[in-house]
C-alpha cells in the first residue's frame, strides 16, 4: 500500500515546526482562556475541563491519558500509516498544557466579557487546528472516533465530529450551565470558519483530477489510505488527441496535503488539478 513517507527533509521540518508551534499557542489558549472560563467546546480540551471539575485531576493528566488511550484505538482500528500523523500531537500538546500552565499565574486576562473572550477562542483555535491540517497533521484526540466511525460505518467525519463534539459540550452545560453551552457553540462555529479560511479557500472539499501512468496505486492510496472514492472516465487530449483516462477525487480540505504528497511520492510525474468543490452531496 503507498505511504506518505519520502518527503524532502526541509519540507519535513517546515511541517513538523508549524504543528509544533500550533501545538503550543493551542496550549496556551487552554490555560489563560479555556480552563479558567471553564469553556467546554468539544474535544479532548472539553473531557479535561469537565474531569477537572468533577475529580480535581490535572488537565494534562487527563489529556495525556485520554489522547494514549485513542492512539491505541487508532493504531487497533485505523493501522499504522494513519495513526503516524496523530502520534507527535498526542504527545506533545498534553506536555505543553503542563508546561504552559505555570503561565497562568503571572499573566491574568479579564475574563469578564466573555462574548470577546469566546470570539478570540474562535479564531486561535481555528489558526492553530487550520495549520495543524494545512501541513497534513491531525491532532489526534476524539477526532480518532470519527476516523473510525468513518471507516466503518461510512459515516462523513464531519457528522460524526460535530455530533461528539455536541455530547461532550452538553455535557458541560450541564455542570456549567445554559450560559457557557452556548457561549462554547459560539467558539465552535467561529473556530471551523477560520479553519476552512485558513485551509486553502473556503471550501469543505476539494476536488482531484489527476492523469497519471501509475492509476492503480493512486486509486488504493485513496481508497485504502485516505479512505476516499474515486471515479475514473475516459478523456482525449485536444492537441495530441491521444486517449488517456482521469481519476476525480473529492477530499476533504484537511486531506489535501496528504493527497497530493502521496500523488507526487507515488508517481513524481503526474498531472493534477486541484479546484474547490463548494457543495457536494450523495454517497456514503
Amino acid at each position: 500500500m503507498p505511504k506518505l513517507l519520502k518527503i524532502d527533509k526541509t519540507k519535513l521540518w517546515y511541517r513538523y515546526g508549524v504543528l509544533i508551534f500550533s501545538l503550543f499557542i493551542a496550549a496556551l489558549v487552554f490555560n489563560l482562556l479555556l480552563y479558567p472560563t471553564n469553556l467546554v467546546t468539544g474535544g479532548m480540551n472539553g473531557v479535561a475541563i469537565i474531569l477537572n471539575h468533577i475529580f480535581n485531576i490535572s488537565p494534562s493528566l487527563i489529556i495525556l491519558i485520554g489522547s494514549l488511550i485513542l492512539l491505541g484505538l487508532s493504531y487497533l482500528f485505523l493501522g499504522l500509516n494513519q495513526t503516524t500523523g496523530s502520534i507527535v500531537a498526542t504527545i506533545v500538546y498534553p506536555l505543553f498544557v503542563s508546561l504552559t500552565e505555570p503561565i497562568a499565574r503571572y499573566i491574568v486576562i479579564d475574563t469578564s466579557d466573555i462574548i470577546l473572550i469566546s470570539i478570540l477562542i474562535g479564531i486561535l483555535l481555528g489558526i492553530t487546528n487550520g495549520l495543524m491540517y494545512k501541513v497534513g497533521f491531525s491532532n489526534g484526540g476524539l477526532n480518532i472516533i470519527s476516523q473510525i466511525v468513518y471507516k466503518y460505518f461510512h459515516i462523513s467525519l464531519g457528522k460524526t465530529t460535530m455530533v461528539i463534539n455536541f455530547i461532550v459540550v452538553i455535557i458541560g452545560g450541564g455542570y456549567f450551565g445554559f450560559n457557557m453551552m452556548l457561549y462554547a457553540f459560539i467558539i465552535i462555529y467561529i473556530s471551523g470558519v477560520v479553519i476552512d479560511k485558513v485551509i486553502l479557500g473556503i471550501s469543505n472539499n476539494k476536488a482531484f483530477y489527476i492523469t497519471t501512468s501509475k492509476e492503480d496505486e493512486v486509486k488504493e492510496y485513496l481508497i485504502k489510505t485516505l479512505h476516499h472514492t474515486v471515479t475514473i472516465f475516459d478523456v482525449k487530449g485536444g492537441f495530441l488527441k491521444k486517449k488517456r483516462r482521469v481519476l476525480l477525487a473529492v477530499v476533504p480540505t484537511r486531506d489535501y496535503f496528504r493527497l497530493k504528497e502521496g500523488i507526487k511520492q507515488i508517481d513524481p510525474k503526474s498531472f493534477f488539478v486541484v479546484t474547490d468543490a463548494y457543495e457536494v452531496k450523495g454517497g456514503k
